[in-house]
């Protein structure tokens, strides 16, 4: 048994080294019929002794077992995204911002890759998970399909504990190549490389995973201080070494003037890559300076993403459509002559209100210029006037709700509304909202979905969510559904029914109340059943709650069918409370407002919040009269000598490490 165990050791190696050689160098040293010999080798010792198989095996690129749901994973450190900036002036103003901080930085530029977020998870060296991005908080376990993607290496080169972050793609041959088989096979193409690639880590089986060929460019490591690493370009040099394929085109640059030459130099590159990319992301270089500018709830200071203009076409306006959103909002859309931008058909587009479209002078029948704002969103940009040939027909606002006929009635200077409460289009966008990602974020229900079994009769009210389980044999029955979808889609409902309160809060649709406030006020009131009782006077003292949105939150509870709503969903098993954090209390931290500078030995940035946020304090980026502490690190910044100005109490590492031990 000892042979056996060394001869697979021994083809592991081989196959790893071989699979890092051809992926990650592009120069194999052995040819592909020797690789194949020692996979086949491989493949049959494992399967006679199964014993001996390693989760890890080059063996599992070609695909596992198939699993039946995606696991949820929480972001032990939160994936947030970035800011973005469309030319020359705002990354002049980024730069600018950065500069009157009082620094003087170097920044690294990156490609940005036209794909899927994805976080590597690694314990001594073995890779135990890989995740989504998701909302950035919470993502997807994806391993069985990770391990398909012959760049990530499922053995690093050290024996380690680390997370890298990254991004997977598809190459573009690799797209024209499937799609060229698909088209044989009759089947639909894959639009672009994104929702190719997105599509592909989504699979429950990863056998179709790795028919894909995806590929991956790793570029963030969201803990370098705990490697001693001090730069974001060290960062990637030591990512490299440990075998992962980390981007050539990064570059150090030191100043606009570098940053504005390397966007053009890529823009003109772009077209003869063999991968998309939609920008260029460029970073504060230095760790620490990383750590002092800080980010906001949602995007780093430190860095931002500068996206390529957009791309225009012209096709058909077709038609003008009118849709009802879940506050009854009334918004004009183009229906256009299916035209490809930027990879994707599009066939609508938002025309946002009436102002829009009489300011444009659209009217049925133009030739109109579209283009995807921001790369993503599809948007008429303006009529080809010069193409008239006299049959077009000028835009007309409705004044009925296209859905159920009410009169809309103009709310503010731009907006219509129907205010039918029992219009179907209304109540259906509330379903929609209630299932979605932010609220109670029911894998599996999509818009589509959601309207099948509304027109079906199975789902017309928010509590109906929780009994489509009484319909299991009607949905199976529908075309497209079947036994597994319908069992994973009763499943996320019954699962969902243990979210915590915020979620419940922002799926009931409070005018004004999104997902932070949410939070916020679940986090305050702890249960539902505070929260309805919550007076006025209470709400509005609350931060980030104004007069509005307090008038709006008594309002709600106030109306008795929405009270029932809440009653009959506990009484359907649904969590009413908070389940994050609790706050504890104590004298040296609660209510007060923490600057954190340089770098704490025996704790790093993201605990510290955690920790004073879990006692009631608030961390802050600047120092102003209004911060109580400023804790102090190594190689503090001029936020300490700011400190020392101004009077303010400052905690050195001794002192912190007193008041962290006095909670114990």
């Amino acid at each position: 048994m000892d042979k056996i165990v060394l001869r697979i050791k021994e083809l592991t190696d081989i196959l790893n080294k071989a699979n890092y050689e051809y992926y990650n160098l592009d120069n194999p040293s052995i040819t592909d019929q020797e690789y194949d010999k020692y996979l086949r080798e491989l493949i049959n010792l494992e399967e006679k002794y199964p014993e001996l198989q390693d989760p890890n095996s080059p063996t599992k690129r070609v695909g596992g077992e198939a699993i039946d749901v995606f696991q949820k994973v929480n972001h032990k450190i939160p994936m947030i995204s970035l800011a973005n900036v469309f030319n020359e002036e705002e990354i002049r103003e980024f730069t600018n911002r950065i500069k009157n901080a009082g620094f003087k930085p170097e920044y690294v530029c990156e490609l940005k890759i036209d794909g899927l977020s994805v976080s590597l998870h690694y314990e001594h060296g073995k890779l135990v998970f890989a995740a989504t991005r998701g909302d950035g908080v919470t993502g997807e376990d994806i391993t069985h399909n990770v391990k398909t993607i012959k760049t990530i290496p499922l053995d690093l080169k050290r024996d380690i504990d680390i997370e890298v972050r990254g991004e997977i793609y598809m190459n573009k041959a690799t797209l024209e190549k499937l799609n060229a088989i698909r088209e044989k096979k009759g089947e639909a193409k894959l639009q672009n490389v994104r929702n190719a690639a997105a599509g592909s880590i989504r699979q429950l089986d990863p056998k179709v995973a790795a028919k894909r060929h995806l590929d991956t460019w790793i570029y963030h490591l969201p803990n370098p201080l705990d490697y001693g690493i001090k730069t974001h370009y060290e960062a990637l040099e030591f990512m490299k070494e440990l075998g992962f394929k980390v981007n050539p085109a990064s570059r150090l640059v030191s100043s606009e003037e570098e940053i504005l030459e390397y966007i053009k130099e890529y823009t003109e590159k772009r077209g003869n890559l063999p991968y998309e990319i939609d920008g260029v992301v460029i970073k504060v270089n230095n760790i620490h300076m990383q750590q002092e500018l800080g980010a906001t709830a949602k995007y780093p200071r430190w860095a931002t993403a500068y996206k390529f203009p957009a791309e225009e076409v012209l096709t058909k306006l077709v038609d003008i459509k009118f849709t009802v959103g879940r506050t009854g909002q009334v918004t004009p859309n183009a229906v256009l002559e299916p035209v490809l931008v930027m990879g994707s058909t599009i066939r609508r587009a938002t025309l946002h209100n009436e102002d829009y479209c009489r300011e444009l002078d659209l009217r049925i029948g133009d030739i109109v210029s579209i283009k995807k704002a921001g790369d993503v969103i599809p948007e008429v940009v303006e009529p080809k006037i010069e193409r008239r040939v006299g049959t077009e027909i000028p835009f007309k606002m409705i004044d009925k709700c296209p859905i159920c006929g009410s009169e809309l009635v103009k709310k503010g200077n731009v907006d219509y509304f129907c205010v039918n409460d029992a219009c179907p289009k209304k109540n259906i966008e509330s379903l929609i909202h209630f299932a979605s990602r932010n609220a109670m974020n029911i894998d599996g229900l999509g818009d589509e979905i959601i309207e099948d079994f509304y027109n079906e009769g199975f789902l017309k009210t928010i509590p109906d969510f929780y009994n489509l389980k009484n319909y299991r044999e009607e949905m199976i029955n529908l075309e497209g559904y079947g036994s597994k979808k319908v069992s994973n889609i009763i499943l996320a409902i019954e699962e969902s029914k243990n979210n915590s309160l915020e979620r419940l809060i922002f799926g009931l649709g409070i005018t004004g109340i999104g997902a932070k406030n949410a939070k916020l006020l679940a986090s305050t009131y702890k249960t539902m059943e505070n929260l309805s009782n919550a007076t006025y006077d209470d709400l509005v003292d609350i931060r980030d709650i104004g007069e509005i949105l307090a008038r709006n939150i008594v309002n709600f509870f106030a109306n008795p069918s929405n009270m029932e709503l809440i009653n009959t969903l506990c009484d359907l098993g649904l969590n009413m409370e908070y389940k994050g954090a609790q706050i504890k209390s104590n004298e040296a931290i609660t209510d007060k407002k923490f600057v954190i500078t340089g770098t704490i030995s025996f704790m790093s940035r993201d605990e510290i919040k955690a920790l004073l946020e879990s006692y009631g304090g608030k961390t802050v980026d600047s120092v102003s009269k209004k911060t109580d502490v400023v804790i102090v690190g190594e190689a503090p910044g001029s936020k300490y000598d700011k400190a020392k100005d101004l009077g303010i109490e400052i905690w050195d590492e001794d002192k912190f490490r007193e008041v962290v031990d006095s909670l114990s």
